[in-house]
C-alpha cells in the first residue's frame, strides 16, 4: 500500500498541492504501472466474459424473464409514441425515463423484435461504459484506481442480468460513472482552464442524467458539492470563490434535466409509482417520504458487498484493532439475526440464508454470522481509513467515493412508500466501492482473487438460471 510510481507522483501535482501548501497531499495509494497493468488484464477478462455471457442469453432467450414484463411496457411506450409530457406522465416503472428512452431508441433504430432489441441497446451501454471507462483510465491521472472501479462493477452479483435485460441499471451507470470521472479528472486540476470548465460541465450534465435514469443517483450531486469545498482548504476567500464558482456551475446544470423531471411529475416519483401502478399485484408503492429503518438497511448492504473486493483486511487487519472490531462485530451480527426478514431484502443474500431454515435455528445463525463478518470487516476498513488517512485525503476518486457512498445510504431516510431496497440497487455504488476497496488495498494475490472470481461467477448463475426457468 505504500508504494507509488513517478508517474502517478507527477500526475498528482494537480491535485491541489501547490494551491494547499502541503507536500504529503502528493501521496496517493496506487501501486505501480506493473500492477496497473494487471489492474487492466483482469478488466479485459471479466468484461470478456461478461460480454459474452450477455450476447448469448439474448440470443438464445428471447421471451420475458425477472423484470422484463414490467420494464417493457415503458420501453414501449416511449419507442411507440417517442418523448413528451405525456409519456413521461403516464412512466409505470419506479426508476426515472431516460433508461427506458435509452431502450426505445434501440428499439427504433434496430427494428427488429422490441424485448430483443431493448436488451441490445443495454448491452452497448454496457460497452460504451467499458470503452469510456478505459480512455478516462489511459489519459486521466488515476488509472488502478478507475480500472478497480470498472471492475468491481463488472463482477457484480446483477450486472450481468443488467446487460442481458431490459434493468435500467445499465444506461445509468454509464452517465453516471462516466460522468463521475470526467468531473473528478476536471474538478482536480490545481488552475481552472477553458478545457476544465468545459469538463465540469460534461461530467456534471452526465450525472444529471443519471438521475434521470435513476434517482438513487442523486447522491451524486451533494457528494460533488463537499467534495469542491473540501479542495479549499488552506486558501484564501478570494481564490476559494474563483475556485468553487465552476463546480456551481456545473452543479446547476446537473440539476436542470432532474428539476425537468420534478416539474413535469410534481415529484420526485411518476404519478404511476406513487398510486401503485407499477408491480400492480405486489402492490409497491414510492414516494418522498420519511423512512428511518431504509438507511440501516442500505448501510448493512453496502458494508456487505464490501466483503468480497476487501476480504484480506479481515485477516490482515493490525492485531490492536482486532478485539474492538470482534466484539463490535458480535454484538451487531446478534442484532442483525434478531431483526431476521425485516434487514433482509430481495436478492441473492436472503435466498441464500433462507437455505438455512432447513435446519433449527439454522437461518438465525447464519444471518448472524453474515452480518457479524459484515460489521468486523467494516470496522477493520474503517480503521484503514484512519490510519491512510493522509493519503485518502490526497486522492480525490477517493474522496468522492466516500462521500457517494454515504449519501446514497443518508438519501435512504427520504424514500417512502413500501418498495423494498432490492439488493440489486447496491450496484449503483459497486464502482465507487471498488475505489475504496482497490485504493486501500491495491494487491492483487490468490486470496484476494478467490472472493472476486466467486462474485463474477454468481452473476453469470444468476443470469443464466433464467434459462431454464419456465
Amino acid at each position: 500500500m505504500t508504494e507509488a510510481s513517478g508517474t502517478l507522483s507527477d500526475s498528482l501535482s494537480m491535485v491541489d498541492t501547490l494551491a494547499a501548501g502541503r507536500p504529503h497531499v502528493q501521496e496517493c495509494q496506487i501501486e505501480g504501472q506493473a500492477r496497473a497493468r494487471r489492474y487492466l488484464s483482469l478488466v479485459i477478462i471479466a468484461f470478456a466474459m461478461h460480454l459474452i455471457s450477455s450476447a448469448l442469453f439474448i440470443g438464445f432467450v428471447n421471451r420475458p424473464v425477472y423484470d422484463d414484463k414490467y420494464n417493457v411496457s415503458d420501453v414501449h411506450t416511449y419507442a411507440d409514441q417517442g418523448l413528451s409530457v405525456a409519456t413521461v406522465l403516464s412512466h409505470r416503472n419506479p426508476p426515472g425515463p431516460t433508461s427506458f428512452l435509452w431502450m426505445a431508441a434501440g428499439v427504433r433504430l434496430l427494428g427488429g423484435g422490441e424485448l430483443r432489441d431493448a436488451r441490445i441497446a443495454n448491452l452497448i451501454s454496457w460497452l460504451l461504459l467499458f470503452v469510456g471507462m478505459l480512455c478516462g483510465a489511459r489519459y486521466g491521472s488515476f488509472p488502478q484506481i478507475w480500472y478497480g472501479a470498472i471492475l468491481a462493477a463488472l463482477i457484480f452479483p446483477h450486472s450481468v442480468m443488467s446487460a442481458a435485460t431490459t434493468l435500467t441499471e445499465g444506461p445509468a451507470l454509464l452517465f453516471a460513472i462516466l460522468g463521475a470521472l470526467t468531473w473528478i479528472e476536471a474538478a482536480s486540476r490545481p488552475t481552472g482552464t477553458a478545457s476544465s470548465f468545459l469538463l465540469l460541465i460534461l461530467g456534471a450534465f452526465s450525472m444529471g442524467i443519471a438521475v434521470s435514469c435513476r434517482q438513487y443517483y442523486l447522491a451524486l450531486l451533494p457528494a460533488a458539492f463537499l467534495f469542491s469545498l473540501f479542495r479549499l482548504r488552506g486558501q484564501e476567500p478570494r481564490e476559494k470563490f474563483l475556485r468553487l464558482l465552476g463546480p456551481l456551475l456545473s452543479l446547476c446544470v446537473a440539476s436542470a434535466p432532474i428539476i425537468v423531471l420534478i416539474v413535469v411529475w410534481r415529484g420526485f416519483t411518476s404519478p404511476g409509482v406513487a398510486g401503485g401502478m407499477s408491480h400492480q399485484e405486489l402492490g409497491w408503492r414510492a414516494y418522498a417520504g420519511f423512512n428511518i429503518f431504509r438507511p440501516i438497511v442500505g448501510a448493512f448492504y453496502s458494508c456487505f458487498y464490501l466483503v468480497p473486493l476487501t476480504l484480506p483486511a479481515v485477516w490482515r487487519g493490525r492485531a490492536s484493532g482486532r478485539w474492538p472490531a470482534f466484539l463490535v462485530a458480535l454484538v451487531a451480527g446478534i442484532l442483525a439475526a434478531g431483526l431476521g426478514s425485516s434487514l433482509l431484502q430481495p436478492g441473492p443474500l436472503r435466498a441464500f440464508i433462507q437455505m438455512g431454515s432447513r435446519l433449527p435455528g439454522g437461518e438465525f445463525i447464519l444471518l448472524g454470522s453474515i452480518a457479524a463478518l459484515t460489521v468486523y470487516n467494516a470496522v477493520v476498513i474503517g480503521l484503514l481509513l484512519w490510519e491512510k488517512r493522509r493519503s485518502v485525503l490526497s486522492c480525490p476518486p477517493v474522496i468522492f467515493a466516500l462521500l457517494t457512498v454515504v449519501f446514497f445510504i443518508v438519501e435512504q431516510f427520504g424514500v417512502g412508500g413500501n418498495v423494498p431496497l432490492y439488493d440489486r440497487y447496491l450496484l449503483q455504488i459497486a464502482p465507487f466501492l471498488g475505489i475504496i476497496a482497490f485504493s486501500l488495498i491495491p494487491r492483487l494475490d490468490f486470496i484476494r482473487l478467490l472472493p472476486l472470481a466467486a462474485m463474477d461467477v454468481v452473476a453469470h448463475f444468476l443470469l443464466w438460471s433464467h434459462a431454464f426457468r419456465p
